[in-house]
Formats: structure tokens, C-alpha cells, sequence
């Protein structure tokens, strides 16, 4: 697997576990507290940055020649 690949099965990652953080947060925590709080806004803000990111990343690595 190259390093490109890699990468990209990374950020996909990324963003199903920022997806797991916010089904926890909101639907399987057993009490609501600022932590739990704070871990679904953290997930809430990779589903945003993960993707953006991740079209950024295909699109500089197919320009470059490894």
C-alpha cells in the first residue's frame, strides 16, 4: 500500500470515528455531561474538516508523481 493510499484510507478513518463520537455523544452516553459535551462537538467538527480535507489531499496528490 503506498503511502498515498494509506493516507486516504486514514482520513476515511478519521472520519468514521468522528461519526461513531457523534452517534455516542448524542444517542448512546448513559449521562449528558460537558465532556460528552465536548467529544460530539469535536465529532461534529472532523465530519466538517475530515472531507474538506480529504478532496484536498486527492486533488494535490494527483498532481504530484511518486
Amino acid at each position: 500500500m503506498s503511502l498515498k493510499s494509506f493516507h486516504i484510507v486514514f482520513v476515511s478513518f478519521t472520519f468514521l470515528m468522528s461519526l461513531f463520537f457523534v452517534l455516542w455523544s448524542r444517542l448512546l452516553a448513559k449521562d449528558i455531561s460537558t465532556m460528552t459535551t465536548a467529544i460530539g462537538w469535536c465529532g461534529i467538527i472532523g465530519l466538517i474538516l475530515a472531507p474538506i480535507y480529504g478532496v484536498y489531499f486527492w486533488r494535490k496528490s494527483a498532481k504530484l508523481i511518486l
